[in-house]
């Protein structure tokens, strides 16, 4: 089957990471750490095992970081390669072990929480995060029955979902809704990561939230706390007029898309209150700002953003994944006493006086009325063999005009 696969090469990963930014098209050509091959299928590691057939699968930033080499190698010791990409997918099983549990049955669609934690890799006792449904923070994911590998996607054992065929544990698997369709679906895994993040945010209608950049993740983001409840006001920042626009459309109350720092930290400051000083050097600081602030983008002028527009006390919430970010001025956390946290996957959230499984959750929104307004995110569908412009366009989402970028492999026939 073809299959797009990342190769760990060291020389070609340094050869990217130094000259990705100048030679547009490095990180997909020929010299990358990526490429589409004539792969055998997964072999499904136990007998209740299920094979799955991707019907539409998302391109993640995650995904980007990695093809441009750009991320951070503190995962680099947690993946076995090579590994077929792609978690965000929604499909259709296949082929069931003979110990697969009986609810489930050849045709049904699913989408794959890709985690690949102490269940999926037969460990028990679970380790102490999985026992509490953190399992995207296992302890384990360099043992049991499988390779080494944080998430469906990363792991040469479980394949992935830029491919015609990946393998998967009953525990990952969420049946989907009828009548909700596969561009809909597709969104689901990342829709969660973004309910994880926003629910780490007050949902009372005192608070204003700051939401920094309105790619997929943060217009998600933005939906998500509308979702969960929020109450709160929401100001974001979007690059692009199109992201601007879908942000009012999924609960943002006002949208600042213009350019310059300290236009951006004027715009913010008059709607938080607070007063805005310019230092000798480097960018304004703020005297008050946002009572939290969600930053979607992970890059190092987004946090240091972050840092600065927070209020004294308030959190910071990075929901995009930060590459190694240098220049941050971490005095803002030290002086306005800040909470900044992490957003990474999602395994259990508390809604409506009930613990969910945040997956499910997702699902269920995208199905009901409030998914109507997320279900238009996928605007961009290219089949495995176009990949380099599939990754072009998400690489350039908001020159492009897209908000999100998938590999339709119902197109392979």
């Amino acid at each position: 089957m073809k299959a797009i696969r990342f190769i760990r090469s060291v020389p070609r990963w340094l050869l990217v990471r130094g000259l990705g930014a100048h030679l547009r098209g490095l990180a997909t050509g020929a010299c990358s750490c990526i490429e589409l091959a004539e792969v055998e299928p997964p072999a499904l590691p136990a007998p209740d095992w299920v094979r799955v057939r991707p019907l539409l699968s998302g391109i993640c930033g995650s995904d980007l970081s990695a093809i441009a080499c750009k991320g951070s190698p503190y995962f680099s010791p947690f993946v076995s390669t090579p590994f077929v990409l792609g978690h965000e997918l929604v499909g259709v099983i296949e082929e069931l072990g003979p110990d697969a549990p009986a609810e489930w049955k050849a045709g049904d669609r699913v989408v794959i929480e890709p985690a690949l934690g102490c269940a999926v890799r037969g460990i028990d006792p679970p380790c102490a995060f999985c026992a509490q449904g953190r399992y995207a923070n296992c302890v384990n994911i360099t043992r049991g029955t499988i390779a080494g590998g944080i998430q469906t996607g990363y792991c040469r054992s479980t394949g992935g979902g830029w491919s015609a065929s990946l393998v998967a544990h009953p525990s990952q698997l969420h049946r989907v809704p009828e009548g909700l369709g596969d561009e809909a679906a597709v969104l689901a895994e990342p829709f969660a990561c973004a309910l994880h993040g926003a629910a780490m945010a007050r949902l009372d209608e005192q608070s204003t939230l700051l939401v920094i950049g309105c790619g997929s993740i943060g217009l998600m983001t933005i939906a998500g706390y509308r979702a969960l409840g929020g109450k709160g006001r929401v100001l974001a920042s979007a690059r692009y007029a199109h992201q601007a626009e879908m942000a009012k459309t999924l609960g943002a109350d006002e949208v600042f898309s213009g350019r310059g720092t300290k236009a951006f930290y004027d715009w913010v400051l008059q709607r938080t209150g607070g007063t805005l000083h310019q230092p000798e050097l480097g960018k304004p600081v703020a005297l008050g700002g946002a009572a939290a602030v969600l930053d979607c983008v992970g890059s190092s002028d987004s946090i240091d953003d972050a840092l600065r527009m927070a209020a004294p006390g308030a959190p910071v919430i990075l929901v995009g994944m930060p590459g190694i970010p240098a220049g941050v001025d971490w005095t803002s956390v030290w002086y306005k006493e800040l909470s900044v946290r992490g957003a990474y996957a999602y395994g259990w959230e508390q809604h409506n006086g009930q613990k969910v499984k945040t997956l499910a959750l997702a699902l269920e929104i995208l199905a009901g009325e409030r998914g109507e307004k997320l279900r238009g995110l996928v605007n961009r569908k290219h089949p495995l063999e176009a990949y380099r412009t599939a990754l072009d366009e998400a690489f350039h989402a908001g020159k492009s005009g897209s908000f999100k970028v998938v590999f339709d492999l119902r197109m392979q026939g």
